[in-house]
């Protein structure tokens, strides 16, 4: 039998109330001797306080929630990373969602956040539909988007430009002497990352006086095998191209090994840039240039926010981080 609050009250000789005001490290109403009493019988009866119990008294749970779209995503997990380490800071617990890589379980997610009394959801690179808001709406939970951005709700994000990274990974290659430049894309719907990092892309190629050919360009879905197919497909159309621009670590570590599976020598014959920085970029033989955005700061961020917004303080309704090329070995100088 689990030892209830009331008998370590009986125990400690005080008040239900003064128990309740110790465990929730409440300063007022007792002396240290009292808490000392208090902390003693607690332990002697292996009491554990019931974490949502409290929380409806006080109206919280210390529990914020983050619904991701794939969980054996590299940025996913790097991401997530932050937002826990913040969240264990500020003494928070952290509930991980996995609603599928197309977000298809997210509604059913938000309505079981909703019963169980989450503080606040960080809803991670996942474009928000109609029916989702309104759920969200009815919750009156906060929300914060992270590597995402809704143009429809006016929810408050943190996110890396995209649209601007994607052109200056493009520019980099341009100015290492590249004019002949394909790339492997997000997924084509996908108005998150894939479609503003395809049009940065574009943008700089034009502003460069550089025809944009449609043939080499490829949709993947930002997994690695996306990424391999895709460049198969590059390969055998016999298209000349002298650099590739992978939206994605994952795809451009995949287009890279497909291009030694060709007997492409890179970056000698083919030069490759990826998006993220992720651990992968580190680990790829040669090691992966990419252009990097803040993961783990991005999710440090969010809990900030997210908690700023829980408590009723100020907070900033936009905030956009910086990104950087990273320079390692998959990009030659034809200059």
């Amino acid at each position: 039998m689990k030892s209830t609050i009331k008998e370590v009250a009986k125990k400690a000789g005080v008040s239900i109330s003064t128990v309740s005001r110790v465990l929730n490290n409440n300063q007022k109403g007792y002396s240290r001797e009292t808490k000392e009493k208090v902390l003693k019988a607690i332990a002697e009866l292996q009491f554990s306080p019931n974490a949502i119990a409290r929380g409806l008294v006080r109206k919280k749970t210390q529990t914020i929630a983050v619904i991701m779209p794939e969980l054996s995503s590299l940025f996913s997990t790097k991401v997530l990373h932050g937002i826990e380490e913040t969240a264990n800071e500020l003494q928070y617990s952290v509930i991980i969602c996995n609603a599928s890589l197309n977000g298809e379980r997210t509604l059913r997610y938000v309505e079981f956040l909703k019963e169980k009394q989450v503080d606040g959801i960080i809803i991670l690179s996942q474009k928000l539909t109609e029916e989702v808001h309104q759920e969200l709406e009815k919750t009156d939970i906060p929300v914060i988007l992270v590597s995402s951005i809704s143009e429809e709700f006016p929810y408050p994000f943190v996110k890396v430009d995209d649209y601007q990274a994607a052109y200056d990974a493009t520019c980099y290659l341009i100015n290492k002497g590249h004019t002949s430049i394909a790339m492997i894309s997000g997924t084509f719907k996908d108005v998150i990352a894939g479609k503003p990092r395809l049009k940065g892309y574009q943008q700089a190629l034009a502003d460069h006086g550089i025809e944009l050919n449609d043939e080499l360009i490829e949709f993947g879905n930002f997994s690695y095998k996306s990424g391999s197919d895709c460049m198969e497909v590059l390969l055998n159309k016999n298209s000349k191209f002298t650099a590739v621009f992978a939206a994605s670590d994952e795809m451009a570590v995949g287009a890279l090994n497909k291009a030694h599976q060709f007997g492409i020598n890179v970056p000698e014959q083919l030069s490759i840039i990826g998006y993220d920085n992720t651990q992968l970029a580190e680990m790829s033989f040669p090691r992966l240039t990419t252009l990097s955005q803040s993961l783990e700061q991005m999710g440090e961020i969010a809990v900030c926010h997210l908690v700023a917004i829980i408590k009723d303080e100020p907070f900033n309704q936009t905030f956009i981080l910086p990104h950087s090329i990273i320079e390692r070995e998959t990009v030659k100088s034809l200059c």
